[in-house]
This record gives structure tokens, C-alpha cells and sequence, in this order.
């Protein structure tokens, strides 16, 4: 396979056209080993490179995997309507490589959410056949009570649907329902409360199959790239 030039893989990254990732490279922005590289048509090994852009070090992906801690008042979208959009929380460069999310969070919604540039993972993890898990935790305006719990986990009608969607539920406290699903209708936890005789007053998604927000350590607003175990984790469970 023919190897890219410095100026194509600066592009593949986000750093630009392919004309201004060549005057980057020309104008002594780029350093490859400590060394700054103004050719534009070397064509370094991407196994493991490590680069920098005025002084700032990037490692080459050929495609980012992203965990978000996103918190309310974001909206998921690359073109957000009314409140500030989620790649706003993101390194520039994630928006010129057509980084998205994976599904969606209400811009109210906190919680894990993930995004990537590539386009077969995002297919895969939305993919309502797959059943990969998301776990969520709902504050509620009434008491959480055991029936409550046992209702979510049996079953609740929606108008839309033509079966009742059950849940994982477990009470975490008075105003609080842990609540699992493998499927991601329209504002379905929200709306199974609803549709079981209460209502959510704050949602947050705390767990994406295996890989939870907790283990991450990310702080409201933070992010950070997924390894190959915790990729794993995004499985089916």
C-alpha cells in the first residue's frame, strides 16, 4: 500500500485543506522525532506516529474513537439549533474529520456519549439488532416505589409502539430509578416514567454496555479516546 505524504495525513487528521496543511508543513509547523519536517512530501510511517503542529503533540488515528462526559445544554448535533453543539467541546479538528455522535442525548441529558469519524462503528453501535445496552439514571418527581420498579421491568405500553418495552430497573434511592435498556426509542425513559405513573426531572446516561462513565473519570465536559479494552467493552452484554 502506498504510504500518504506528510500534507495527506495532516488532512486525514483535520488539519485543513490539503493545500493549507502543505503551507503548515512549509512554514516550519510540523515536527516529526523533535525534528521540524518541511517537506511536504515525506511520507513517514503511520504505524505509531507521533507529530506535532505548532508545538502541540498528535498522535496519527486513522480513525477516533471518543467517550464524552456531555452535560446539559448541549445539544448532539453538528448543527445545533438552539444550544451550543457538542464538537464545541471538542479539538477543532474533530469537527473538519467529520467526527459525529453516536446517537443522541437530549441537550438536558448528561451523561457517557460517545463519537467517532467512522462510519461502520457508528452503524454498528446504533444498530437496534445489536441490543448493546445503555444504562441510565432517572430522578424522579414522585417516590420511587416497587411497583414502580416492577412495572418498568414488566412492561409499560406506549402509544407508539406495538408491544410494551420493558427494562432493567432497580431503585438506587427515594427519587432515583437505574434503568437499562437495549433499544433506543424516542425519549423512552422519559416516557415509560410517564407511561408508569411518574415523571423524569433529570436523566443521565451512566453506562454504554460494559464501559462506564465512572471508569473513565471524566469530569462534566471532558473527553478522551477509547483504547482497545474499553472499545471491547462497547459490546452486546
Amino acid at each position: 500500500m502506498k504510504k500518504l505524504t506528510l500534507d495527506k495525513i495532516l488532512q486525514t487528521q483535520g488539519f485543513g485543506t490539503r493545500k493549507e496543511c502543505r503551507n503548515l508543513i512549509l512554514h516550519g509547523a510540523v515536527g516529526i522525532g523533535g525534528e521540524i519536517v518541511t517537506d511536504y512530501q515525506e511520507a513517514p510511517d503511520t504505524a505509531d506516529l507521533n507529530f506535532t503542529v505548532d508545538g502541540e503533540p498528535w498522535r496519527y488515528r486513522a480513525h477516533v474513537y471518543v467517550a464524552l462526559n456531555k452535560p446539559a445544554g448541549v445539544e448532539c448535533s453538528r448543527r445545533p439549533a438552539v444550544h451550543r453543539g457538542v464538537l464545541s467541546l471538542l479539538p477543532d479538528q474533530f469537527t473538519l474529520r467529520d467526527v459525529q455522535p453516536v446517537g443522541r442525548l437530549d441537550h438536558d441529558t448528561t451523561g457517557l456519549l460517545l463519537l467517532s469519524d467512522d462510519g461502520v462503528f457508528i452503524h454498528a453501535q446504533s444498530s437496534p439488532k445489536r441490543h448493546v445496552t445503555k444504562t441510565y439514571v432517572a430522578t424522579t418527581q414522585e417516590p420511587v416505589t416497587p411497583e414502580l420498579v416492577a412495572q418498568l421491568s414488566t412492561g409499560v405500553k406506549l402509544a407508539d409502539e406495538p408491544a410494551p418495552l420493558a427494562a432493567q430497573a432497580r431503585q438506587l434511592d427515594t427519587h432515583q430509578i437505574e434503568i437499562i435498556l437495549d433499544q433506543g426509542k424516542y425519549h423512552q425513559v422519559r416516557r415509560m416514567l410517564v407511561a408508569a405513573g411518574n415523571h423524569c426531572v433529570a436523566l443521565h446516561r451512566s453506562a454504554i454496555g460494559g464501559l462506564t462513565l465512572a471508569s473513565l473519570g471524566l469530569a462534566e465536559g471532558a473527553w478522551c479516546y477509547l483504547d482497545d479494552a474499553q472499545m471491547a467493552l462497547l459490546a452486546p452484554q
